[in-house]
C-alpha cells in the first residue's frame, strides 16, 4: 500500500529547472489534496572566506554587517518567492491554496532539505536537477543525489526538459 501524499517538500535553487520542478509539486498537491511547504535554502559564507576577509579587512563589524545583509537577502526571497507563486496563481495553478509555508533558512543545502522534510512532516521531496556537462545521463546534480541516497522519503527529481519553458523566478 502507498502512503497517502498529504504534504510536499518542494525545494528550489531559484534556478528556472526548479521552477519548472515547481509545477509537478503543483499538479501532484491537487491530485493528492495535499500542502505545499516551499524550501530555498541560502548556503553560509565559508570559514575560509571570513577568514581571507578579516586579514584584509579593517572594520571589525563585518560580519555583523554580513549578517544583516543575509537577513535582509532572506526576507527579498521569499518575497520573491510569494510574488513566483502569485504569479503562478493567475496562470490557472492555484497556488496560493496550496502552499502552506515558505520557509528561507541559512545553512547548508541538503542538511536543510532533510531537517525540513522531518520538521514539517512531510511525505516526498521534489527537486529539479540541472544535468550540467557531457555526464548529464550518469549523475544527478550534488545536492539532489545527496538527498537521494540519505533520506528514505520518496524523492521526486525533475530534468529541464529539452524545449523552452514558461516558467521562471527571473521575472519577478
Amino acid at each position: 500500500m502507498i502512503p497517502q501524499i498529504k504534504k510536499i517538500l518542494y525545494a528550489t535553487d531559484l534556478s528556472k529547472n526548479s521552477a519548472y520542478a515547481f509545477r509537478y509539486a503543483v499538479d501532484m498537491a491537487q491530485r493528492r489534496d495535499a500542502k505545499i511547504v516551499i524550501l530555498h535554502v541560502i548556503e553560509p559564507i565559508p570559514p575560509s572566506v571570513k577568514h581571507q576577509v578579516s586579514m584584509y579587512v579593517d572594520d571589525a563589524k563585518w560580519e555583523e554587517k554580513i549578517q544583516y545583509e543575509q537577513e535582509r537577502s532572506i526576507d527579498r526571497i521569499k518575497k520573491r518567492l510569494e510574488e513566483f507563486c502569485k504569479r503562478e496563481s493567475q496562470n490557472g495553478a492555484p497556488c496560493l491554496d496550496l502552499v502552506s509555508a515558505i520557509l528561507v533558512r541559512l545553512g547548508h543545502p541538503i542538511e536543510e532539505i532533510l531537517k525540513v522534510a522531518d520538521e514539517e512532516v512531510c511525505d516526498v521531496i521534489i527537486l529539479g536537477t540541472h544535468g550540467k556537462g557531457f555526464l548529464k545521463q550518469t549523475f544527478l546534480g550534488s545536492v539532489a543525489r545527496s538527498v537521494l541516497d540519505r533520506t528514505r522519503k520518496p524523492v521526486f527529481i525533475i530534468p529541464l526538459p529539452h524545449g523552452e519553458t514558461d516558467i521562471s523566478f527571473e521575472e519577478i
